[in-house]
């Protein structure tokens, strides 16, 4: 076999994705923007995928490629897989759960637009369509710190998944057959309300935390101030608002494909409790 490149390499779920890898006895090539930001255990290629000819230079000897886009504004995604499909002969894309869903107005629909075009091509493809990331509650850092986290939909139910599990699930994606076609949607174990999230935070940093509502047209401002995004805040928070009348969905995807369950929550916030203090 061929090499594998990690496209997004340093991303919070490529780094484990080239962890896997290596740990497993695979030659990595590791697809980084910054060569001063080589990652242990794989060979670094300086690229860019608002530059195809750097993704077209690193693909020569590669079979199989691990993919993620970043939804670049003005971006044609098409050059890149084209260039993949010439060299590669698989593609694990990390999409997101909606991709089926999205319209023409989602800040998704770019998910949508690559899912479509791998499947043109000569590629055998695995979409990778995970759930928000656990990762993502890094953001509430500061907040833990003061003890109070004031965000909108206390009570919305989310099943985020730790980003190890979703490298796990494109790892065996990538190096093990069966998984040709697969729409893998990846979830956490189990729904947890924004203000149980905040809890357990608190309780893995030894930090009382408290928890207050933001009025949804409070949280719609700081958010489009803070993420740059009103398409994108506006779409999360319809999401929160439906999740406090029906829980975000869990799956049994993880358990399948690795044989285990996902990390939990609790889990991932012990292991990352120092980030909160």
């Amino acid at each position: 076999m061929g090499e594998i490149l990690v496209i997004g390499a340093n991303g919070s779920v490529g780094r484990h994705v080239v962890s896997e890898l290596a740990q497993g006895g695979h030659s990595v090539r590791a697809l980084v923007r910054d060569p001063a930001r080589s990652i242990e255990g794989a060979t670094s290629i300086t690229g860019d995928l608002s530059d195809p000819a750097t993704i077209r230079a690193a693909l020569p000897g590669v079979d199989r490629v691990y993919l993620m886009w970043p939804g670049l504004p003005g971006i044609d995604p098409r050059p890149i897989v084209e260039a993949i499909a010439e060299h590669a002969t698989r593609v694990v894309y990390l999409s997101t759960d909606v991709a089926d869903l999205a319209d023409d107005e989602s800040p998704s629909i770019f998910h949508q637009e690559i899912e479509r075009l791998i499947r043109r091509s000569s590629l055998s493809w695995t979409f990778v369509r995970a759930i928000d990331f656990a990762g993502n509650m890094l953001g509430w850092a500061d907040q833990i710190r003061q003890g109070v986290v004031r965000w909108p939909y206390g009570q919305a139910r989310r099943s985020l998944i730790d980003e190890r599990d979703i490298a796990a699930v494109a790892v065996r994606a990538l190096t093990e057959d069966g998984h040709a076609g697969a729409k893998y949607l990846i979830t956490g174990p189990e729904s947890l309300s924004h203000a149980e999230l905040a809890r357990i935070i608190g309780e893995e940093a030894g930090i009382n935390v408290r928890f207050e509502d933001l009025p949804p047209e409070v949280a719609r401002e700081h958010l489009t101030a803070a993420w740059g995004n009103a398409a994108f805040v506006e779409s999360r928070l319809r999401a929160w608002e439906s999740f406090t009348r029906e829980p975000e969905r869990v799956t049994d995807t993880v358990d399948r494909v690795l044989g285990r369950p996902p990390r939990s929550f609790r889990t991932w916030a012990r292991d990352n409790a120092a980030s909160f203090r």
